[in-house]
């Protein structure tokens, strides 16, 4: 499942900011989910799949290098609301045309590989 950046509208998976005070970890990775796209699902394992850098566009017209931990959520189901529903548009794609459609090379290399491998049947 992909859905659009905020700001850019460019096709991009949930993601979500470190909180202060706060480690990472497989829930945040399903409330990101759950929040952008009202996905609900299990985190496949402790481990992530990958980890890619792309430059967030701030509103001072400045970049920020952001790295993303990428883990593979098996989606159980996509709900009808949630919180952040009137922001982006979410889709659906098999994994190998999900490369093509995000611009981040970093996390397209990712898709393939979980194309490749037979994880699963998308992010």
């Amino acid at each position: 499942m992909l859905l659009t950046s905020r700001d850019t509208r460019r096709w991009a998976i949930p993601k979500g900011r470190p909180i202060r005070g706060r480690e990472p970890s497989k829930v945040t990775v399903q409330e990101e989910a759950f929040e952008e796209a009202g996905l609900v699902g299990t985190i496949v394992s402790k481990r992530p799949i990958g980890s890619y850098h792309y430059e967030k566009q701030l509103s001072s017209n400045r970049g920020s290098l952001c790295e993303v931990t990428v883990y593979l959520l098996v989606v159980e189901r996509q709900l009808g609301e949630w919180p952040k529903k009137a922001v982006p548009e979410t889709q659906c794609f098999d994994p190998l045309d999900a490369c093509n459609l995000v611009d981040e090379g970093g996390l397209a290399e990712i898709l393939r590989r979980v194309t490749h491998s037979g994880t699963g049947t998308g992010p």
